[in-house]
């Protein structure tokens, strides 16, 4: 997977959460779902941001980003800054 891609992912995901949004607006959706659904996509958005900061460091230390695998949502989620 390349950067191209996983910006392209993050591209995806934000469009979702647009629509979803807009969804809300109109009605097509309740509040609950729309929560739900938007929960999905920020966990999805934080683990490909995450993917994303650890290629490029990765490159940066003269590694191959293309060995940084994805780390899991709970991983990505629960780290402690």
């Amino acid at each position: 997977m390349s950067d191209e891609n996983v910006l392209g992912r993050i591209n995806e995901l934000v469009d979702e959460e647009h629509k979803l949004r807009e969804q809300l607006a109109s009605g097509e959706i309740s509040t609950d779902e729309e929560h739900a659904r938007l929960r999905s996509l920020e966990e999805a958005l934080d683990q490909c941001w995450d993917l994303l900061r650890r290629r490029r460091s990765a490159r940066s230390l003269g590694g191959d980003a293309e060995d940084v695998p994805a780390r899991s949502v709970g991983e990505v989620e629960g780290y402690l800054q």
